[in-house]
């Protein structure tokens, strides 16, 4: 399958698309891929081009705290961390409705992303505003949330995958997300492997075949 990208702004912010070249059927699958702190988009296409899943729409949108020499997260940590976080939604609402805008609101989103990028994903399911259908989290974590009232649309279905030997984020703080996730009503499977803090074929594997069912 053949993807077509592109980069345009949304809000001022690049994000990159990439369009199946074949004719689209309505409504259409939009996938947004949230990539790791101090990274890029283009770091998470790199990655996110083997997702070719049929009528679905690739998005890699930029984080919005400037993180230098041109990379970039999507929250800041320490002692202000709550408080980019509350950014951070603020910012997702608005490339989803973006997004929305661009290609129909009866499209459904799907969310995924590697190390903070996973965290991002899984902090939209709990506390945004959209409804997500499924999301994906690779070596993901939760950080310190905001006194915010938890997403009320239904339940996502999230898939974690995170690594007996990752160093940046240890297995039991990746585990414990997880749990958060499902006691909070999401449905939730997850596969603990033998790998460092990385995103692998085998991860991008599986989650092609989590997204795809």
């Amino acid at each position: 399958m053949t993807i077509q990208y592109q980069n345009i702004l949304w809000n001022n912010k690049k994000v990159i698309i990439g369009e199946p070249a074949t004719e689209k059927i309505e409504p259409v699958n939009l996938l947004i891929g949230f990539h790791g702190a101090e990274s890029t988009a283009e770091n998470m296409l790199v990655q996110g081009n083997r997702l070719k899943l049929d009528n679905t729409i690739l998005i890699f949108p930029e984080g919005p705290v400037d993180a230098g020499e041109g990379r970039w997260s999507w929250w800041k940590d320490g002692p202000s961390q709550q408080k980019s976080v509350e950014a951070f939604l603020i910012y997702a609402d608005e490339i989803i409705q973006s997004a929305y805008n661009h290609f129909g609101n009866q499209s459904t989103i799907s969310l995924w992303g590697f190390s903070q990028g996973g965290a991002a994903s899984l902090v939209y399911a709990l506390l945004g505003s959209q409804n997500i259908f499924k999301v994906a989290s690779v070596c993901g974590f939760l950080p310190e949330l905001p006194s915010k009232n938890m997403n009320e649309e239904p339940p996502a279905q999230i898939f974690g995958i995170y690594g007996q030997n990752d160093e940046v984020v240890p297995s039991f703080l990746a585990d414990y997300a997880l749990e958060e996730m499902k006691n909070k009503g999401h449905q939730v499977q997850t596969k603990e492997t033998s790998q460092p803090h990385e995103l692998n074929s085998e991860n991008l594997s599986d989650v092609y075949t989590f997204l795809k069912s």
